[in-house]
């Protein structure tokens, strides 16, 4: 799930530069360098935003509903992409997105150092940055072979994010644990056993 949420904001990325053609010419953008130049930034500038003040907000608030919250922006963001009347619905949506990418990019590395087994934990945290480098390649193919197209769409190009965050909301709601050490922090003890018996996959997990 985690390497889908990186993999999903690679990917979205990189197809940001092939969009950018198409968003001009439907927007009449031609002579509006700022404005092209916000729908490429103003994701960057969300997940800057975002990720200033994730990590206090998710202290308080745990590190699973903050991931949640993370896919159904992607999944918000998506849908909004694909149906943008206007410039400023898009760079609406690209905040969102902003947003999003920030929650996972943030967590997802803290979530993985609270959860995974010692001798397994460096290649967790490897693995994303791995399925990253295929979401680029991917966006690559799928932007070229969409400029392939007689009528090149850029709505899909963008709004396609709201597939892969499907499958991430379920995934985080359906089978994500609330982080054990979060849970320590808060005196949950209780509950932070029985996570880690299920991480950990037996009865002994004292130590």
């Amino acid at each position: 799930m985690f390497f889908l949420a990186i993999d999903s904001k690679r990917f979205f990325f990189f197809a940001d530069a092939g969009a950018v053609l198409y968003i001009k010419r439907e927007f009449h953008l031609e002579s509006e360098p700022t404005i092209e130049g916000l729908i490429v930034a103003t994701s960057l500038v969300g997940a800057t935003l975002i990720t200033t003040c994730s990590g206090p907000i998710s202290d308080c608030l745990g590190r699973r509903p903050l991931l949640i919250i993370s896919s159904i922006l992607y999944f918000v963001s998506g849908l909004v992409m694909l149906w943008s009347p206007n410039v400023y619905v898009l760079l609406l949506a690209r905040l969102l997105d902003g947003f999003g990418i920030g929650l996972a990019v943030t967590l997802v590395p803290v979530y993985i150092s609270e959860t995974a087994p010692p001798e397994i934990r460096g290649l967790l945290n490897t693995l994303p940055q791995f399925t990253g480098s295929g979401g680029m390649f991917l966006s690559y193919c799928m932007v070229f072979g969409m400029s392939l197209m007689e009528a090149p769409s850029w709505r899909v190009m963008l709004g396609v994010l709201f597939i892969p965050s499907i499958i991430y909301f379920l995934l985080t709601v359906f089978f994500l644990p609330e982080s054990p050490r979060w849970l320590v922090s808060k005196g949950r003890m209780l509950e932070a056993k029985k996570v880690l018996q299920r991480l950990r996959g037996r009865e002994d997990v004292s130590g």
